[in-house]
């Protein structure tokens, strides 16, 4: 039987979870967004990068207002990873190619619905949990939708230049 104390444990690695995420999801988008500056891909990344970066602190609050111990120890692992991440072979030894752009902002693209899937999870529970606020994870929810959009489109432009 899962009891009210289970339940609340299990939301709380699933926060931590999902904090770990947004870390290394916030370094991917600014990464990605500078390396892009100088091309026409720039401003939107730098809006995307800058609202997962929001997102995060949305994040951190609800955990707060959660009471929800943050584990440091993941983030921490997340945002290695994401360092780690960088070294991939995309075909050129010391410069970017066009795939990385691809792979980048597909992994931005899964991290933005996966965010999104968050939302929604903390929406159902907030029917029953007065500590969550519905409108607030309404507007959340909407500008997931709007950075996957964003992203998305960016990524079937850089798939068409990348791929013929």
């Amino acid at each position: 039987m899962v009891t009210h104390v289970s339940r609340d444990a299990y939301l709380g690695t699933y926060l931590n979870d999902h904090l770990a995420g947004a870390t290394g999801g916030v370094d991917l988008s600014r990464r990605l967004a500078a390396a892009e500056r100088d091309t026409d891909y720039g401003p939107e990344l730098r809006w995307v990068a800058a609202e997962i970066a929001e997102d995060r602190r949305s994040l951190l609050e609800i955990m707060n207002g959660l009471d929800v111990v943050l584990a440091r120890h993941k983030a921490a692992l997340a945002w290695a990873a994401e360092k780690v991440g960088r070294l991939k072979f995309n075909g050129k030894l010391f410069r970017r190619s066009p795939l990385s752009r691809v792979v980048e902002l597909e992994a931005v693209r899964l991290g933005v619905e996966g965010k999104a899937a968050c939302w929604r999870a903390l929406r159902h529970r907030a029917v029953g949990d007065s500590r969550l606020d519905v409108t607030a994870l309404d507007r959340l929810l909407e500008r997931a939708g709007e950075q996957s959009e964003t992203v998305e489109r960016l990524r079937v432009r850089a798939t068409t230049e990348a791929f013929g």
